[in-house]
């Protein structure tokens, strides 16, 4: 019951805060001004950062004037305001279509690295981490969606002023992303499912070295080869360990 409550509580939340972003009857209440009027509105409201407060003025003059000589500029500043308002879908949403539209836009590379941000934001969990549970098996979806989007500012864009924080965040997804796989290792150990719990522990050494997680992964793997049979998957698998990792404790049982 206690579970049911919060995920109503939660949803309420986030309903509430997807319908009053942008609501048709919010922009109506705008007043009937010029573009660049209306901007100079937001962006005091963006300075100060009344960010719900800006979102239904930028809105209108997106939905006002979609040709205007701002009109690029507002929507850049509606992305960002949807990121800080914890609005994802909408900021996906107008991400993409950003990108359709203008795919040679001189800010192309700031709209791939807040659309990183926005899908790391949906793969943090504010709730989850102050109650102190661990996230490593759930889903990392969001978190593989964020690592391309940093990638792409990083393989595209080289030079961009967000190329250097797109690639620290993606070695920080890395890890978050072999905590899953090592995650799903360990469940299938504890299953006896020692083939796919030997992949899972491959799939780390092949694709997270150097990560933390590939000590433990080289371990499940010598210890399923042995349920396996397979001595020599295990044996080169104990190579590997012992040339990587000479202090384990299986390296020194050996």
């Amino acid at each position: 019951m206690q579970k049911l409550a919060l995920k109503t509580i939660l949803l309420t939340v986030v309903v509430g805060v997807a319908g009053c972003s942008s609501a048709p009857k919010e922009i109506q209440k705008v007043p009937d001004k010029s573009a660049q009027a209306l901007y100079l509105d937001a962006k005091g409201a963006l300075d100060n950062g009344l960010y719900q407060k800006a979102i239904p003025i930028l809105s209108a003059i997106d939905s006002r004037y979609p040709f205007g000589a701002v009109s690029h500029q507002v929507q850049l500043d509606l992305i960002y305001s949807y990121y800080k308002t914890g609005d994802s879908a909408q900021g996906i949403a107008l991400v993409d279509r950003f990108l359709r539209l203008n795919p040679g836009h001189q800010n192309v590379d700031y709209v791939h690295y807040m659309r990183g941000l926005i899908n790391l934001s949906e793969e943090e969990n504010l709730f989850q981490q102050m109650a102190g549970i661990n996230r490593s098996d759930r889903d990392p979806s969001h978190a593989r969606d964020a690592f391309k989007d940093f990638k792409t500012v990083m393989t595209q864009y080289p030079d961009s002023k967000y190329a250097a924080d797109s690639r620290a965040r993606m070695i920080a997804i890395k890890g978050r992303l072999a905590d899953y796989e090592l995650s799903a290792a360990k469940f299938f150990m504890e299953r006896q499912a020692y083939a796919a719990a030997a992949n899972r522990g491959r799939y780390i050494v092949e694709y997270f070295a150097p990560s933390a997680q590939v000590e433990d992964a080289l371990v499940i793997m010598i210890e399923c080869y042995q349920k396996l049979g397979l001595s020599d998957l295990e044996r080169n698998a104990k190579q590997v360990l012992a040339l990587n990792y000479p202090n384990n404790a299986m390296v020194k049982n050996l």
